[in-house]
C-alpha cells in the first residue's frame, strides 16, 4: 500500500513536471513569435517611411533612379518573405540602400536643411533604434528558448512534443561586422 502511494506520488510529480515544462516551452515559443513580429512591425514602419524620404530627396536623386527601383524591389520581396533569414537578408540590403540615400543628402546642404527631410531622417533614426532593440529582444528570447530545448531534462519534454529550435536574427553582411574607422582630421 505504501509503495503504491509512493509510486503514485512519483507519477503525479512527473506529470506535473512535464506539464510545467511543456507550458514553459510553449510560453517561450510564443515570446519568440512575438519578438519576430515586433521586428516585422518596425521593419515595415521603415519601409513605410522610406517612400516619404525618397519623395523629399527625389529632386536631388535624378541620377540615382536605380536606388528608387531597388527600394521598390526590396519592398515587394519583403511582403513575400516568410523566414527570419529572408527578412534579415532583406533588412541588410535595405540598410545598404539607405546609406546611398543619406550619402546623397550629404552632398546637398540645402537638402540637409530641409525641414521635411530632417523630420523624416529623425523618424528613420528612431525606427532604426526600435529595430535594433527588437532584434536584441528577439535574439535574447530565441537564445533562451533554444537553450531550454537543449538542456536536460527539458530537452526530453521538448523532443516528446517536437519543439524545434528557432533561428537568430543575424547580420550576414561582412561590411557591417568590420570596425568603424573614425577620422577627425578632416
Amino acid at each position: 500500500m505504501v509503495i503504491g502511494l509512493i509510486i503514485l506520488a512519483i507519477v503525479v510529480i512527473l506529470v506535473i513536471y512535464v506539464i510545467a515544462k511543456y507550458n514553459g516551452l510553449v510560453t517561450l515559443r510564443q515570446r519568440v513569435r512575438n519578438g519576430f513580429s515586433q521586428i516585422d512591425v518596425q521593419l515595415q514602419r521603415r519601409f513605410d517611411l522610406i517612400p516619404n524620404l525618397i519623395e523629399t530627396v527625389k529632386g536631388y536623386m535624378e541620377h540615382e533612379s536605380g536606388v528608387l527601383e531597388k527600394i521598390s524591389e526590396l519592398r515587394s520581396l519583403w511582403a513575400s518573405a516568410q523566414t527570419v533569414a529572408d527578412k534579415a537578408n532583406l533588412d541588410n540590403q535595405l540598410s545598404e540602400t539607405l546609406k546611398t540615400i543619406m550619402a546623397v543628402a550629404e552632398n546637398y546642404p540645402d537638402l540637409k536643411a530641409n525641414q521635411n527631410f530632417m523630420s523624416l531622417q529623425q523618424e528613420l533614426t528612431n525606427t532604426e533604434d526600435k529595430i535594433s532593440y527588437s532584434r536584441q529582444f528577439y535574439n535574447d528570447i530565441v537564445t533562451k528558448y533554444n537553450t531550454e530545448l537543449e538542456v536536460f531534462p527539458s530537452n526530453i519534454v521538448a523532443s516528446m512534443f517536437k519543439f524545434k529550435p528557432e533561428t537568430l536574427f543575424e547580420v550576414d553582411n561582412e561590411e557591417a561586422r568590420k570596425n568603424v574607422k573614425v577620422d577627425f582630421s578632416k
